[in-house]
């Protein structure tokens, strides 16, 4: 029966609708057999995980679907009232044998395969309808990480400097550890860029076309990254007071952009006012006495006197979420951190390590920040495809609906490097993009936040330069290796054709500071690196202005449908539509070779073409010819 059955979960005949489905609403699932047995029975076995296996028998139709030889059967559901994940596939009983129609090998929905034992099963994200505001949906976002963005002071002294604390003599300098013998860190480094900094760039960052700046945590920390949260309540004093913060708030307003914050809520600082480990601070800490106010938030083990940490990091001491006065600190009181900071002019959070936060957590911050501002934005730090995520053995929620707006979309960065650097083709790219779109609520997709550099990964340029892999460099090699003339020509081109893809992409797209001037270096600290004023790449810089313009130009490009193009190989595309226009995006990441195809096998969209990146008019149905490391945006208008 290898060739007998099909189901393709992306053609409407097969499964109707497409992809991700409202609660309360009926699905039509068809598998086509191909025999002339009349002794055949169909079931469609569906999975929940709080009800278990229903096995539903489907009928026969006499729906033909352009296939007189096949034999089609039908089965009706209805989704649940409440969000879930829904898993299907077919079980066929033919002549005394029992046969499974589910899932692809590669898990990719779409046309799946036959098995002789239980198939990996399709899946159906069921969720209720939320509202995303408009600012966040049309937004262009760009992440600072604060101490490396800009001195503000004139002379440039550095703002309450920490005892201990290493300071650069010179801003071009590259940051580095300095750790003991058991790979402690013994003195952050500090280069001094601060709020007021901020501030001041501000008009550079309107030219740039930003109008969200997602900000690494500024609340006071031991650490430059200040994921070890010292005061939830307090501006570090090294990036300015929330006084500072307030006016940087309101003047980003003034120039259209939104400061979402990082919401650091799953460990504290042991260097704490609420653990205070080393005494630093007044307050009775909860590592002092089980007296402390805050005794309650963490883990003790009073046998062995130690405690659980986040990933047995001890200068990062675990909190217990779901402790009643922890929550009402951070969001369920009047004055709460997550008020107090929205009410100073915080349009959202950033949820760091959200797959370690716990579900109802989640639900109860969410419910804290919409009812402070309805127009609020909540993204959560998700590494993975985050409508299934397992975390610590259990299916997580983060976009059902009454969870997250947005998450992090790593996945897209790691699909589209692999797509320009060769290890998938552009077939496989659209494939497991468009996985990404069937397992994802539409306001979820259309507004995830779309990185191609982070903090917590290499520089996208030494990437795509093809530096070495850093495993192989020592940490001194790390810090002093750059790009040589023809990598960083190599890197540059990649990095256009990249920016491109994702300034077109459906979703957010969020630009780490600098990689919009070529800043390059490997993983922590090395990208992390002090931004480069006045010794910018202006070539890089002036690419990054056009394609924000031409994004924030024309609205196919934040609202229209999104489908993978019919390419494969070295070309990768995708088509925008909305009811204005029609975008045809076509890219080739071969470096050597100029690629010609004609227009019409790619896409039957007919009119007048007109090629936005070099204002070309553009006859139907013709010859295109895209050179090595080049992309071509095509936009025609419709009706």
């Amino acid at each position: 029966m290898k060739d007998l059955l099909f189901h393709d979960s992306h053609q409407l005949f097969y499964r109707n609708p497409f992809g991700a489905v409202l609660c309360g609403h009926k699905i039509i699932l068809r598998l086509k057999v191909y025999s002339n047995s009349k002794n055949i029975d169909c079931y469609l076995r569906l999975w929940e995980n709080s009800t278990g296996e229903t096995l539903i028998k489907m009928e026969k139709t006499n729906e033909r679907h352009q296939d007189p030889r096949g034999i089609f059967f039908e089965g009706e559901i209805f989704t649940p009232q409440e969000p879930c994940i829904l898993w299907y596939f077919f079980v066929v009983r033919k002549d005394g044998n029992t046969y499974y129609y589910g899932n692809n090998s590669k898990e990719l929905g779409g046309i799946g395969e036959t098995w002789s034992k239980q198939p990996p099963s399709y899946q159906i994200t069921v969720y209720k309808e939320s509202k995303i505001p408009p600012w966040f949906k049309n937004g262009i976002m760009y992440q600072i990480f604060v101490d490396r963005f800009f001195n503000g002071l004139e002379d440039k002294k550095i703002l309450n400097p920490k005892k201990k604390s290493l300071i650069h003599g010179d801003w071009y300098d590259t940051p580095l550890y300095i750790k003991d013998s058991e790979n402690r860190i013994r003195r952050w480094d500090f280069f001094g860029g601060n709020l007021l900094g901020i501030i001041k760039k501000l008009p550079y960052l309107k030219e740039l076309g930003i109008t969200i700046i997602y900000l690494n945590p500024i609340f006071e920390a031991a650490s430059n990254h200040k994921y070890d949260t010292g005061n939830y309540k307090k501006i570090d004093p090294m990036f300015g007071d929330n006084e500072t913060f307030q006016e940087l708030a309101i003047k980003a307003r003034e120039y259209g952009i939104s400061i979402i914050l990082d919401g650091v809520f799953s460990h504290t600082g042991s260097d704490s006012i609420y653990f205070n480990k080393y005494g630093n601070y007044s307050d009775l800490g909860a590592y002092q006495s089980d007296k402390s106010p805050y005794y309650n938030w963490y883990h003790f083990n009073k046998e062995s006197a130690g405690y659980l940490c986040w990933w047995g990091i001890d200068d990062l001491p675990n909190v217990n979420e779901l402790e009643p006065s922890y929550q009402d600190f951070i969001f369920k009181d009047k004055d709460s951190v997550v008020k107090y900071w929205m009410k100073m002019g915080a349009r959202g959070w950033r949820l760091d390590v959200a797959d370690e936060l716990p579900a109802e957590f989640i639900k109860e911050l969410r419910n804290a920040v919409k009812e402070t501002d309805p127009n609020s934005i909540l993204i959560g730090e998700v590494w993975e495809d985050a409508s299934n995520k397992i975390s610590y053995g259990q299916l997580r929620q983060y976009l059902l609906g009454e969870e997250l707006d947005s998450v992090t979309n790593y996945p897209f960065r790691r699909i589209l490097l692999s797509y320009i650097l060769g290890s998938i083709d552009g077939s496989e790219a659209g494939s497991e993009l468009l996985q990404l779109f069937e397992n994802y609520p539409p306001q979820n997709f259309y507004c995830t936040m779309n990185l191609i550099g982070s903090h917590d990964v290499p520089r996208v340029l030494t990437l795509l330069g093809e530096a070495p892999e850093e495993h192989q460099l020592s940490d001194g090699e790390k810090e002093e290796y750059r790009l040589n003339e023809e990598q960083r020509k190599l890197g540059i081109k990649r990095l256009k054709l990249l920016s491109l893809i994702q300034m077109t992409f459906p979703g957010i797209p969020c630009v780490y500071y600098g990689d919009e001037v070529g800043m390059e270096g490997y993983s922590d600290p090395y990208n992390r690196g002090p931004y480069p004023w006045g010794r910018e790449d202006q070539d890089i810089l002036a690419w990054y202005k056009k394609i924000i313009r031409l994004r924030k130009q024309y609205s196919v490009f934040t609202d229209g449908n999104w489908y993978p193009l019919n390419v494969e190989g070295d070309l990768f595309g995708f088509q925008r539509e909305n009811r204005q226009e029609t975008a045809i995006n076509i890219f080739n990441r071969n470096k050597e070779k100029e690629i010609t195809f004609q227009l019409d096998t790619i896409t039957r969209k007919k009119g007048i073409f007109r090629d936005i990146l070099n204002d070309k008019i553009l006859k139907e149905n013709f010859t295109i010819t895209l050179q090595p490391l080049e992309g071509m945006i095509l936009l025609v208008q419709n009706g």
